[in-house]
C-alpha cells in the first residue's frame, strides 16, 4: 500500500491546528494585549490541595484567570498578585493561612478558596478583619451561613438535595441511603438534607459516614445496600467516589441499585473511569452547565484554562466554579478607582454585585448584601454516564432542600426570580 507522506503531514498538521483552536482566543478585562505593570493588587485564596483528595482546581482556574486578566491590562493597569495556600485538609493550618495572608500579605479579596475545612476555620476571623471571601468552591455549612463568605458553587447540600430530587420525580425512588465523609458539618449537613426532605415527601433514608482517607470502600458500599434502597446518593469527593463505585460494580450492585451524586464526581474524565458497566446508571447533579457546552462563557472558560492554565489542571465544575469566582472579583475591582482599590472599598463593592450572568450559571449570581448567609447558586441541572461521556438529562430546577427557606424569601423579597 502506497502511503502519501505528504498528505499525511498536512493532515495531522491540521488536525493539531483544530486542537489548538477549538476554542475562541480567551477574552480577560480589556482585552489591551498588553501587560498591566501597576502596583499590585494582592488577592489571597486557601484550599485543600494535599490531603485524602486535590481539592485545588478552583484555586488552579481563578489563578488562570487572574494571568489572563493581567496579561490585558490588569484591573485598569494594575495586576492581580494571586497568593494561593494549602491547608492540608487540617483548620489549624487553615487559621494560619488566612492570618498570613490577611494580616501579613494584606490580601483586600479572598478569592476561589475551595476546601473541606478553612470555612470553620476562618469565617469569624474574616469578618472581624473586615475582608470578604468570593468562594470557588464551598463545602462545609459555615461557607453558607457567613456573613461575609460567598461561593459560586450550591454547596454539597443543595447539589445532594438536587439530586435526590430528581430520584424523586424521575427515578421514582422511595428509599435512599445517603454517604457522606465524617468531616464536621459537610457530611451530617448534607445527608440530614435528604432526611429533611424524607420527612416532607415521605420517603424513607438513611445516612453512613465514612473516613474519606482510610475507609474501605467495600464495606461501606455492602453496608449502604444492606438495607436495598432504590438508590444510594454519593456526597464525596471525586478521588473518593470512584473507589465506591468500584466496589459496588465489583459486588453487582450497579444492576440492582441507581446511584447518584453530587457535583463532585462531574469530571470529564469519570465515566470512562467508572467503564461502562455504570452507562445510565450514574447521575449526577451538575451546579453548572455542561462542561463541554458552546455556549460563549464556558467556551471562555476552556480557552482561558487552555492558553494559562496548565495541560493537567483539570477541566471540572470546580473550574468553572474558580473561573466564576475570578470573574465575579473581576467585575467588583473593574468598578473602583484603580487609585482607591482597598480592603473596605473592594468589600463594599463585592457587597453590591448581582445580577451576575454567565451561561455557566443556571441564574444570576448576586452576593446578598446585609444578609446573614449566601447561597445564590441554588438552582441545576443532572446529567447521567453514558458511552464514555456525561449526558446532560434535565434543565435547570431550584433545589428541594428545605434548609433554602430563607433564601427563596430574600429573593422573593429582592425581586431576584430563583
Amino acid at each position: 500500500m502506497r502511503i502519501d507522506m505528504r498528505g499525511l503531514v498536512v493532515g495531522l498538521g491540521l488536525m493539531l491546528l483544530s486542537a489548538f483552536s477549538a476554542h475562541a482566543a480567551a477574552s480577560c478585562g480589556d482585552n489591551t494585549g498588553k501587560a498591566a505593570t501597576g502596583e499590585p493588587i494582592v488577592i489571597g485564596a486557601i484550599t485543600g490541595k494535599t490531603g485524602p483528595d486535590d481539592f485545588s482546581n478552583s484555586t488552579r482556574a481563578a489563578k488562570a484567570y487572574f494571568d489572563c486578566l493581567n496579561a490585558n491590562g490588569g484591573v485598569k493597569g494594575r495586576p492581580v498578585k494571586y497568593l494561593v495556600e494549602d491547608d492540608q485538609w487540617n483548620p489549624e493550618t487553615a487559621a494560619q493561612l488566612a492570618a498570613k495572608l490577611v494580616n501579613d500579605e494584606k490580601a483586600v479579596l479572598m478569592v476561589g478558596n475551595s476546601s473541606f475545612v478553612e470555612c470553620g476555620a476562618n469565617a469569624d476571623f474574616y469578618k472581624k478583619s473586615g475582608i470578604v471571601v468570593v468562594a470557588g468552591v464551598g463545602v462545609p455549612r459555615e461557607c453558607f451561613f457567613a456573613e461575609n463568605y460567598a461561593a459560586t458553587n450550591a454547596g454539597p447540600r443543595v447539589s445532594t438535595l438536587g439530586a435526590m430530587g430528581y430520584a424523586l420525580d424521575q427515578l421514582k425512588a422511595k428509599s435512599v441511603v445517603c454517604i457522606g465523609p465524617n468531616i464536621p458539618n459537610v457530611g451530617t449537613w448534607s445527608c440530614d438534607g435528604i432526611k429533611s426532605l424524607a420527612k416532607e415527601k415521605g420517603f424513607t433514608a438513611e445516612t453512613i459516614l465514612m473516613d474519606p482517607g482510610t475507609a474501605d470502600s467495600t464495606s461501606i458500599i455492602l453496608q449502604a445496600a444492606a438495607s436495598k434502597p432504590d438508590v444510594i446518593i454519593l456526597g464525596l469527593p471525586k478521588g473518593v467516589t470512584i473507589p465506591l463505585l468500584t466496589a459496588a460494580e465489583e459486588q453487582g450492585l450497579n444492576q440492582t441499585i441507581k446511584f447518584l451524586s453530587a457535583a463532585s464526581a462531574y469530571d470529564l474524565s469519570v465515566p470512562g473511569t467508572i467503564g461502562a458497566g455504570w452507562d445510565g446508571n450514574f447521575y449526577v447533579n451538575m451546579e453548572f452547565n455542561d462542561l463541554e457546552a458552546a455556549t460563549p462563557d464556558n467556551q471562555n472558560w476552556l480557552a482561558v484554562m487552555d492558553k494559562y492554565g496548565q495541560p493537567s489542571d483539570p477541566r471540572d465544575t470546580f473550574a468553572q466554579a474558580g473561573y466564576l469566582a475570578a470573574r465575579i472579583a473581576e467585575k467588583a475591582l473593574m468598578s473602583l478607582d484603580p487609585k482607591d482599590i482597598t480592603r473596605e472599598s473592594t468589600s463594599a463593592a463585592i457587597r453590591q454585585v448581582k445580577g451576575f450572568a454567565s451561561d455557566i450559571f443556571c441564574a444570576p449570581w448576586y452576593f446578598g448584601d446585609g444578609q446573614p448567609r449566601h447561597n445564590a447558586n441554588s438552582t441545576t441541572r443532572m446529567a447521567v454516564s453514558e458511552g464514555g461521556k456525561w449526558k446532560v438529562i434535565s434543565d435547570c430546577a431550584p433545589s428541594p432542600d428545605p434548609e433554602l427557606a430563607d433564601i427563596r424569601a430574600f429573593e422573593k423579597s429582592a425581586g431576584i426570580a430563583p
